[in-house]
């Protein structure tokens, strides 16, 4: 998570015959499973309790452009029958209408699982899965790709120029060695993060990247574990950093806490499927338990 996929997203639409209409970004698993099928479809007056008037989707207002769908993988199966459906046919019905409206959108789709193995288990629909699989971008963790880092920064500086009303600061050399030396836990995200508190103070501080060294290899036993291993083992260590609080664990990990809960979740499932046939499953760790 924080790899970048938006920054993606949006370079894919700027340099598509599409780039002079809209670019419309929405985070799947920050809409409730109960809201999202209006939000991106809309809806009309009286459709449902509390919808006063009538309301365009998402859909919408990313005619002609780009939707881009972050985090799909947390769209309910019942709403992944729907997108599926609006893909092929190109059109969509908004909630409590009767007539079906015509829609011209580029779909880019993104999510930090792997959605083959999500339809394995039968949390993906497999035709939409097919459906969206057109063209495959893996986008590794930023400490893989250390040269993109000046060039990310200077997108970030232009950006931020605007919003914050200051010049982009200048890029030395000592600077940039510095950063890429660095492991960036928490990948674009915690970059674009250091590149706003720069800009706004002035100057890049990077006291706390002076010991920086580049990331050494992990010890032979961690060459062993899975993805899904170091990714667990990485979600328990921020989560024990941050007390067991997971709102504030979600945060730093840059994922919706309804994500991390389900993370744990799972692994209280597979921990109690691994028990003795007959025996007690071991019991919740403290992270488990905490809210």
């Amino acid at each position: 998570s924080g790899t970048g996929k938006e920054v993606v997203a949006r370079a894919l639409h700027q340099t598509s015959p599409r780039a002079q209409r809209p670019f419309v970004p929405v985070n799947c698993a920050a809409i409730a499973s109960e809201l999202i099928e209006s939000e991106l479809f809309g809806h009309v007056k009286g459709a449902f309790t509390g919808a006063s008037d009538s309301r365009n989707g998402l859909f919408y207002y990313a005619h002609g452009g780009t939707l881009f769908l972050d985090e799909i993988s947390e769209l309910p199966l019942a709403m992944q029958t729907r997108l599926l459906r609006v893909l092929e046919e190109r059109k969509l019905r908004p909630v409590g209408s009767e007539r079906e409206v015509p829609v011209d959108v580029r779909i880019i789709a993104a999510c930090n699982r792997d959605l083959a193995a999500e339809v394995q288990a039968g949390r993906f629909r497999q035709d939409l899965y097919y459906r969206l699989a057109v063209v495959d971008i893996a986008l590794p963790p930023l400490r893989a790709r250390a040269e993109d880092i000046p060039d990310l920064m200077r997108h970030f500086m232009q950006q931020l120029a605007v919003q914050l009303g200051v010049a982009p600061l200048p890029l030395s050399h000592e600077v940039v060695s510095r950063l890429q030396a660095y492991a960036w836990p928490g990948n674009v995200r915690e970059l674009r993060n250091f590149v706003e508190r720069s800009m706004i103070l002035g100057s890049f501080v990077t006291d706390a990247f002076a010991g920086a060294a580049p990331a050494l290899p992990p010890p032979a036993g961690e060459l062993e574990l899975s993805l899904a291993a170091v990714e667990r083992r990485h979600i328990e260590r921020v989560t024990a950093a941050c007390d067991g609080n997971k709102t504030e664990a979600a945060r730093r990990l840059g994922v919706s806490r309804k994500t991390l809960e389900r993370k744990f979740a799972e692994w209280v499932e597979e921990r109690q499927a691994r028990a003795e046939p007959g025996g007690e499953a071991a019991a919740p760790t403290g992270l488990e338990r905490r809210a």
